[in-house]
């Protein structure tokens, strides 16, 4: 039997099994950056207005951070900056789209079937990238023709395409590394997020360093997510970038393929420790089984948000430092641009957005848990016992609830401590950061709450939270920034989150979110409670 001996069915396999959200996840990143061109031109239809934005916007650090270099004030290089937080999206797919396709299927027992048959030993991987990088290139070639097709350049389409293309292979590569570390999908999910976080944190330290004239500016290079916007598209564009991306991607398939070769099927490089013989005491109530099945997930992501607070509240400081040596325009159009209080305080507000948005997600992934454990027969087997199916999902739900909550008041603290350490004083630094984080908390509770009412309500759809997520994101930060209309900014969950801070704490907003999750979470648990358990 050859070494790719079944790889070609288990492609197809893979390509029937991602039918619908395959198209959508190659096409939706496409149509982004054509409504920022819609936007920029009805918005900055005129070289000076554009010019105003580009200088407003080299100045807005939090900007910086969230999507990378802004070379110029041209059409192209606007439309290519702010679509920078694409790339982002894009590696998390990848990634988490191999991890489905091989550790999951292992850990679930089909890969050791499948292999039962005519299948090579590293099909399954070759079958998950060979699918995942070859999307990847489809959405980067599409989406510079849509460039194209737009007005724009061809060669800054193409370096533009090229850089979405390298990202999705590369996460790609990485997701089949780290699903050979772990014997569970979950434990690699959460290797494979933090890798993505330092990688972001990574450009963003390595670009405000770039641009304030700091020496920490090569610290982009080491991440993969840079590397997209070293290709500087309608900048001069930099085609040898294409050689360092395709030799970063040869040695990840290479890693996957040795460390696949080392550990046995079922296994993971790290070996799990063997459970005692007997369930403690402690884990008779379905409370307890969920925080055994939770623990590593949410340990990791608290540590995850420790770490890039402790980064991005050390370099606020110099955020004011920057902004002293600008122009009068500039900090004057940056105040136009939104945001309340000092320029620091608007970088806070950024990023205190942001990492709501990473938590939202976070609260998503805890709340479909459930749908995991009936999909995968788990919670059939649980509930044949006498457990009530309510007590079950608050078990998984609490946290959902709480879990988000724990990470943005580390992620707060973190941030609070780091800058008020370089500034002396952190009595008053922590706790404005501290409660900034914590007003999202209801946003992100609404998610967790949809999330849940899709699984009792709708189970098949419950992943679509995570679009409704994207599109509220969509909406808050394109609508703020390209002055769209009000109706549009106010789709935005996190919208209605006071600015802090700086801003004014108002409680009226806070107290409708909860209530929105709240009602979503009720939903979610009666409609639990009548429906079949469970739905395939």
């Amino acid at each position: 039997m050859t070494g790719l001996a079944g790889t070609g069915r288990l492609v197809r396999l893979a390509l029937r099994r991602d039918r619908v959200l395959l198209p959508l996840w190659t096409l939706i990143p496409c149509v982004v950056p054509l409504a920022f061109i819609a936007a920029f031109n009805g918005g900055f239809p005129t070289a000076a207005a554009r010019q105003e934005y580009a200088e407003t916007s080299l100045h807005n650090v939090a900007f910086t951070v969230a999507y990378g270099p802004l070379n110029g004030s041209s059409l192209g290089q606007l439309v290519t900056w702010r679509a920078g937080f694409i790339p982002v999206v894009i590696a998390v797919f990848s990634l988490l789209t191999v991890i489905r396709h091989t550790r999951t299927e292992e850990e679930a027992g089909r890969r050791e079937l499948i292999g039962a048959t005519a299948v090579s030993r590293h099909a399954g991987v070759a079958a998950a990238l060979i699918m995942t990088c070859g999307a990847s290139l489809v959405l980067g070639l599409v989406s510079a023709l849509a460039l194209v097709n737009a007005g724009l350049g061809v060669a800054g389409s193409l370096a533009y395409g090229s850089g979405l293309a390298t990202i999705g292979c590369v996460f790609a590569a990485t997701g089949a590394v780290v699903a050979q570390l772990t014997a569970g999908a979950g434990s690699a999910r959460g290797i494979g997020v933090a890798v993505i976080g330092t990688a972001f944190l990574l450009r963003g330290i390595g670009v405000v360093s770039e641009r304030s004239g700091g020496g920490l500016g090569w610290l982009s290079w080491l991440s993969p997510l840079g590397w997209a916007h070293q290709f500087r598209p309608f900048s001069g564009e930099r085609w040898w970038v294409l050689a360092v991306a395709v030799g970063g991607v040869a040695a990840l398939i290479a890693l996957a393929v040795a460390l696949s070769a080392r550990r046995d099927l079922g296994n993971g490089l790290f070996q799990a420790r063997p459970g005692p013989a007997g369930a403690a005491p402690g884990l008779r109530s379905p409370l307890a089984l969920a925080w055994r099945l939770h623990r590593r997930s949410l340990a990791n992501r608290i540590a995850g948000f420790a770490v890039v607070g402790f980064g991005l509240g050390g370099i606020a400081k110099s955020i004011g430092e920057l902004m002293d040596n600008s122009s009068p325009a500039a900090r004057e159009a940056l105040a136009r641009l939104g945001g309340h209080g000092t320029v620091i305080d608007q970088y806070l507000q950024g990023m205190m957005t942001m990492f709501g948005v990473v938590a939202a997600a976070y609260a998503i992934q805890a709340a479909l848990q459930l749908r995991a454990e009936e999909s995968g027969g788990r919670a059939e087997s649980l509930l044949a016992a006498p457990v009530d199916r309510l007590r079950w999902a608050g078990g998984h739900f609490a946290f959902a609830l709480l879990g988000p909550a724990a990470g943005l008041a580390v992620f707060g603290a973190a941030v609070g401590l780091a800058h008020g350490l370089n500034t002396g004083y952190v009595g008053r630094e922590l706790p404005r950061a501290l409660i900034a984080a914590l007003v999202q908390v209801p946003a992100v509770w609404v998610f967790a709450g949809l999330a849940l009412a899709l699984f009792g309500l709708l189970p098949r759809l419950a992943a679509g939270a995570f679009a409704v997520l994207l599109v509220s994101l969509l909406f808050g930060w394109v609508g703020g920034e390209l002055q769209l209309s009000q109706w549009v900014i106010d789709l935005s969950v996190f919208a209605h989150v006071p600015l802090l801070p700086g801003g004014e704490l108002t409680a009226l907003p806070l107290i409708v979110l909860t209530a929105m999750a709240a009602a979503l979470t009720l939903a979610g648990l009666l409609g639990l409670r009548r429906r079949d358990l469970p739905v395939g």
